[in-house]
């Protein structure tokens, strides 16, 4: 259970996960042309793009970053064995997995192919992220049915994975940050939209809770477990010297 200084943090993390939610969701059901290339009148064909186009976002942050957090922060709050803890884990993950690569997979539908949309720094930078991630996934998978590695193995094992883990979920923020960021500079200079118009305060607000988000996240992952006074009493007697 999830007790200290733990809390506030879980609490604040809830909380900026909320308001990303709610934003992206703003920004792709209200602005729904602006994901949308093409100014001439609507057809069924560009209908379906624009759907596609609005989904993407909608997966990667909801799907991808939000559930992958939350699976992040399952060892913190989640009552049980460490088995059921690194079921649902893993669980979540996958579901962040398949949600990252069905957002990749709207993002190339429809348009011109993989290669003709892997140009920007944010495609790398995706594509990176979903392998990470995806490699991550399979480690995880495998360690978790099968167990008969020796302890000392896992032990050398598990600071990587973590590191790896909170590596590609900052990664996965900062690609999300590059999106906005794209998004909004082909808006501003290609539409003409204004650079103080409120769906350029709606993508800016967004960028910020992804930043505050990710450092909460990480923030509770890192931070020391909580020990109650007995056990540290209990540690800390076991520490002092003994006369012989």
């Amino acid at each position: 259970m999830a007790t200290g200084s733990v809390v506030p943090l879980l609490f604040l993390a809830r909380i900026s996960g909320l308001l990303v939610a709610v934003l992206v969701s703003i920004w792709a059901i209200s602005f729904r042309s602006s994901f949308h290339h093409h100014s001439s009148e609507s057809s069924p064909q560009e209908d379906q793009g624009i759907t596609y186009s609005v989904l993407h976002p909608l997966f990667m942050v909801i799907g991808f970053i939000l559930i992958s957090g939350e699976a992040i922060l399952i060892h913190r709050w989640l009552p049980g064995s460490r088995s059921l803890k690194k079921s649902v884990h893993l669980c979540l993950q996958g579901v962040a997995l398949a949600s990252g690569i069905f957002g990749i997979w709207t993002k190339f539908h429809g348009q011109k192919g993989i290669v003709a949309n892997f140009y920007s720094l944010h495609s790398w930078m995706g594509l990176i992220c979903i392998l990470l991630f995806g490699a991550q996934w399979l480690v995880g998978f495998l360690s978790f049915w099968h167990r008969g590695e020796g302890r000392t193995v896992r032990q050398r094992v598990l600071p990587w994975h973590i590191f790896l883990g909170l590596y590609t979920y900052g990664l996965a923020v900062a690609t999300a940050e590059t999106g906005l960021l794209e998004k909004l500079t082909f808006l501003q200079t290609k539409r003409n939209m204004s650079k103080r118009c409120p769906e350029s305060m709606v993508v800016n607000s967004l960028g910020l809770g992804l930043a505050f988000l990710s450092g909460i996240v990480i923030l509770a992952a890192v931070s020391p477990k909580y020990q109650p006074p007995q056990q540290l009493w209990a540690t800390a007697t076991q520490l002092l010297p003994r006369d012989e």
